[in-house]
């Protein structure tokens, strides 16, 4: 074992505690898949990294996802908040516009936001296809969810698989109480989202329980066009905070379909009592982005 550098960070937040945690280990060379696995576990957060130098001279490092339970080929939050991680270290990028990270998945452009504190991610390509309408009510069995209540579903794919739920108003978001165990059991990670009418959104977020008030206090000029949860019964976890392959899946299919308009914002993790911000664009190439920003939380060494 050795001592090496180590970050825990919160992603998707401006302000500490109210995003999702990530533990990053700033230099992972010469550890094993084992090792790695075993200290993801350990951590007991949705995913811990290990940053690495690049095998592809294009790229500016190269990151290891895991979960308590296995390795990610991509995973939305990680890349950022590796990424802020890497930079606060000192990391120099190649390029002048554009840090470039290899993953599993392939290389990951990601953006500094101009004018703010975010970095964005290039969405990975994403496939999708229409859910099975068995797969489909098995799952809205699991979340109490009656027909009405679905506007659209599609199944992501870019990387993650979800099963993506467009519903009818955020309040049915809010108010979902799944079956995790039914969940675990069909296998299946769900995304369930909602847009607020502009005019509404103020005023739902400001309500008077203890997890509006949660995210009120920490992003009081914060109005999202876009409620989401993410549940992930499969990986171990009941429901995530803030999940940034969700998102960008979510994004994805929902702009291609006119569900939601080029540049939105959405609010993750009011349920568990944080206060997740993530800013979507699709540019003019089409490419979809999706921002955050990152704090550090715990800065100093590890023994692995």
């Amino acid at each position: 074992m050795k001592q090496r550098p180590f970050k825990q960070v919160d992603v998707f937040t401006p302000t500490p505690y109210y995003g999702n945690p990530l533990a990053v280990v700033m230099d992972g060379s010469g550890l094993d898949d084992a090792a790695m696995q075993r200290f993801a576990k350990w951590t007991n957060l949705s995913e811990t990294t290990f940053l690495l130098p690049p095998t592809d001279a294009t790229a500016d490092y190269r990151v290891r996802i895991f979960t308590p339970g296995g390795e990610l080929p991509f995973a939305g939050h990680p890349t950022l908040g590796s990424c802020h991680s890497w930079l606060e270290a000192g990391g120099q990028p190649h390029a002048k516009d554009f840090i470039v990270q290899e993953c599993q998945v392939g290389l990951v452009k990601i953006r500094r936001e101009p004018g703010t504190k975010r970095l964005a991610f290039a969405a990975p390509p994403l496939k999708r296809s229409a859910p099975s309408p068995t797969v489909l009510a098995q799952v809205a069995a699991a979340l109490g969810l009656k027909a009405t209540h679905i506007v659209a579903a599609q199944c992501l794919d870019n990387g993650p698989l979800w099963l993506g739920l467009l519903l009818d108003n955020p309040e049915t978001v809010l108010q979902l109480a799944p079956d995790h165990k039914a969940l675990a059991k069909l296998g299946i990670k769900v995304g369930a989202a909602a847009r607020y009418p502009r005019e509404e959104a103020a005023p739902l977020i400001a309500r008077a329980n203890r997890e509006a008030r949660a995210f009120a206090a920490s992003a009081p000029d914060f109005a999202p066009d876009l409620e989401v949860r993410g549940f992930v019964s499969p990986m171990g976890i009941d429901e995530d905070p803030v999940t940034g392959s969700l998102n960008a899946s979510l994004a994805q299919w929902l702009i291609a379909e006119g569900h939601a308009p080029e540049r939105y914002t959405a609010s993750q993790g009011v349920c568990l009592g944080r206060a997740g911000q993530v800013h979507i664009e699709r540019d003019s190439t089409g490419q979809v982005w999706v921002g955050g920003e990152s704090v550090s939380c715990v800065d100093g060494s590890v023994s692995l």
